[in-house]
């Protein structure tokens, strides 16, 4: 690891590193099930769809998929929308992030937003601009930190940032699932540690204004509620794995 790289002393915040090894090994666990290494698509496929549906519940939808109707909540509809685009995004957001965040926001806020030219539109100011671009070469290869803390940096800033100003949760969420996929934490996105964040919500809150103060002690805090929360989607995909027998 470079010791340039700008995120290296996050792992020797007090038990950041050993909460780091026990996620991973939790996700690569799941890799390992029998059903998923034949393939683990079935796996996935589920994995996606409650992703999306509780990262639309974190945003004040009805999570629930309607059996017999269209899906009418805006939040939800593109939520899943945003899922079912994400394995095509994950070359562009390997190369060019910021066009994949972009992308994204059209489809998570296309019910949002009265006006069309607002799409994929970052908001100026605030220093909006500066920080996606240092996030942009964070993911494209300015730190070697593994999965779990770029994911959960990847996480914590755009939920922080909110740069679109309409879709930001449901966009950022995507965002760390694409970071856990290129990352190699989770590469066939079998989890879904969306589920964590939705089922402690107050948590979440509250671990994220620990990251947004850039206080060591709370970006502690929100890097080892990330790692948590990978465990949990890690057993949510046994779930899904043992069910598809």
């Amino acid at each position: 690891m470079n010791s340039t790289d700008p995120l290296k002393p996050l792992l020797d915040l007090d038990g950041v590193a050993a909460a780091v090894k026990s996620a991973q090994d939790a996700v690569f666990a799941v890799h390992r099930h029998p059903a998923n290494l034949r393939g683990g698509s079935a796996t996935a496929a589920e994995a996606s769809v409650r992703a999306a549906r509780a990262s639309a519940g974190i945003d004040g939808a009805d999570p629930e998929i309607p059996e017999d109707a269209a899906v009418t909540d805006p939040v939800l509809a593109g939520s899943l929308r945003v899922a079912e685009a994400l394995e095509g995004l994950l070359p562009t957001w390997r190369r060019a992030p910021l066009q994949a965040l972009a992308k994204m926001h059209v489809l998570a806020a296309a019910d949002l937003v009265a006006d069309p030219a607002a799409l994929g539109r970052p908001r100026a100011g605030d220093g909006i601009a500066e920080r996606l671009e240092l996030l942009a070469q964070l993911v494209t290869g300015a730190t070697s930190v593994p999965g779990p803390v770029l994911t959960a940096v990847v996480h914590g800033e755009l939920l922080t940032l909110r740069p679109f100003g309409s879709a930001d949760g449901v966009m950022a969420r995507a965002a760390a699932r694409l970071a856990m996929v290129a990352g190699g934490l989770d590469p066939k996105a079998l989890t879904v540690p969306e589920v964590a964040c939705f089922r402690r919500m107050r948590r979440y809150g509250e671990a994220l204004a620990g990251f947004a103060s850039g206080e060591p002690d709370g970006v502690r805090g929100w890097l080892l509620f990330c790692c948590e929360a990978f465990e949990t989607g890690a057993k949510e995909a046994r779930g899904i794995a043992e069910a598809a027998g």
